[in-house]
C-alpha cells in the first residue's frame, strides 16, 4: 500500500503530514550536521540545539513559567504510573488521592498501591465510566499527598473540561491522550505528564511538567532513573534521552507554533472536527450509540456502538475499504473508536462522517 489511510488508531497515532515531510527530507542528513538525527551524540551541540528549542516551544504554547521544570523521559505513562507515588508519597504525606474516571486511572491507581497508600476519591466503574464527577462529588483528603486524575480517558471516551478543584493539594494530570490540545492554566497543577504517542511525535518520550518544589519530595534513596530531580538537575540527559522522539516533538511543536498559529486556535478547531462525529450521532442514536454521556464527551476520541456484532464487523470491514483505518474499539467498551487528535485533518473527519451515514442509510 502506498496510498495513506485516514488513521484513527488511538496511539501511536497520525502525524502531520508537513512533519513527517520534513522528517524524511532531513532523515538522511540534519541540515549543517553531516549525519542523521538517529546518529549523532546528545550532547552534541546540535541536538542540544533541538532539545532545548523542544523545551522553549513547549514553555510558549503552555505558557510555562519558571516556577516549573520540563522534563523529557522514556517509559510512557505507565513507568509514571509508578515514579509518582515513589516522588511524591512521603512520610509526612502516606497516602494520595485518585479520582477513577477510565482504565487509564484505574491502571494509575492499581500501581500506585504499589509505593503507598491510595484513597479513591470517586469511582465510575458501575457505569463502565461513561461520565465524570463534579468538584462535590469528590471524596478528598485534605492531607494528601497529590490528587492524580486523567483528563481524558482514551478508551472510554470521557474529557474533563475543566480541572478539578483540590485546594491545597498538589493536583498530578495524566494528559497523555490529549496533551496539546487546548491552552492550559498550568499554575493550577503541581505536575502535568503526557507520553507523546497521541499529540506531541512517536512513541518513546514522556514529557513531565514538574513544579520545582515538588522535586524536593524525590528521595536519594530512590534508584537513579526513577529520580524526578536527578532528571531536572542533569537537563534530562542523566541518561541517553530519546534523541529521534525529542526531534519530532520540537517539529510539532513549531507546526502549532507556526502553522496552527498556537493552542487556542488548534483548541477551536479541535472543537469542529468532533462536533461532525457528534452531530452524525445525536442524529441517529438509535442506531449510533454513544458511550459517553453528553457532557463528558471526549474530543480527542469518539466512542460508539452499533446495535449488533455483526453490523460493527460489516462496519468495520467497509471502513478499512474506505480507507478509514484502525477504528475498532477497545475490548472494555467495544464498537467503535475514532481517535481525532490534533493531526487528523478535517477531511479525514469528514471522510469517516460520511461513511457513517452512507452505512446507516444501507441498513
Amino acid at each position: 500500500m502506498t496510498t495513506r489511510t485516514y488513521n484513527f488508531s488511538a496511539g501511536p497515532a497520525t502525524l502531520p503530514v508537513s512533519v513527517l515531510e520534513k522528517i524524511q527530507s532531513e532523515m538522511l542528513c540534519l541540515p549543517g550536521v553531516g549525519a542523521s538525527i538517529l546518529e549523532i551524540s546528545h550532547r552534541s551541540p546540535p541536538f542540544i540545539e533541538i532539545a532545548n528549542a523542544a523545551e522553549a516551544n513547549l514553555r510558549h504554547l503552555l505558557g510555562i513559567s519558571d516556577d516549573y521544570s520540563v522534563i523529557f523521559l522514556q517509559g510512557g505513562s505507565r513507568l509514571q504510573f509508578s515514579m509518582v507515588p515513589m516522588n511524591l508519597i512521603t512520610d509526612e504525606a502516606k497516602s494520595a488521592d485518585y479520582i477513577l474516571t477510565g482504565s487509564w486511572g484505574k491502571n494509575a491507581a492499581d500501581e500506585a498501591k504499589k509505593e503507598g497508600g491510595v484513597r479513591v476519591a470517586w469511582d465510575c466503574k458501575a457505569t463502565n465510566y461513561d461520565r465524570l464527577p463534579a468538584d462535590s462529588d469528590l471524596d478528598l483528603d485534605p492531607k494528601a499527598a497529590f490528587v492524580h486524575y486523567t483528563s481524558n480517558e482514551t478508551i472510554q471516551g470521557v474529557q474533563f473540561k475543566t480541572e478539578p478543584k483540590t485546594g491545597n493539594v498538589p493536583l498530578v494530570c495524566d494528559a497523555s491522550s490529549e496533551f496539546l490540545y487546548k491552552p492550559l492554566d498550568i499554575a493550577k497543577y503541581g505536575m502535568i505528564y503526557a507520553c507523546a504517542q497521541k499529540n506531541a511525535g512517536p512513541a518513546g518520550v514522556t514529557v513531565v511538567i514538574m513544579r520545582k518544589d515538588l522535586l524536593e519530595r524525590s528521595s536519594d534513596k530512590l534508584p537513579g532513573y526513577l529520580n524526578y530531580k536527578l532528571h531536572a538537575e542533569n537537563d534530562s540527559m542523566w541518561n541517553t534521552p530519546p534523541t529521534f522522539a525529542i526531534y519530532v516533538l520540537k517539529l510539532i511543536t513549531d507546526w502549532l507554533k507556526d502553522d496552527i498559529g498556537g493552542l487556542e486556535k488548534m483548541y477551536e478547531h479541535n472543537k469542529k472536527k468532533a462536533a461532525v462525529l457528534y452531530d452524525l450521532l445525536d442524529a441517529h442514536p438509535d442506531f449510533y450509540q454513544g458511550h459517553a454521556q453528553k457532557d463528558c464527551r471526549s474530543l480527542m476520541n469518539v466512542t460508539f456502538r452499533l446495535p449488533s456484532d455483526e453490523l460493527t464487523s460489516k462496519f468495520l470491514k467497509g471502513a478499512d475499504a474506505a480507507n478509514l483505518s484502525d477504528l475498532k474499539g477497545h475490548r472494555s467498551v467495544g464498537g467503535i473508536r475514532a481517535s481525532i487528535y490534533n493531526a487528523m485533518p478535517m477531511a479525514g473527519v469528514e471522510a469517516l462522517r460520511d461513511y457513517m451515514k452512507d452505512f446507516v442509510a444501507k441498513q
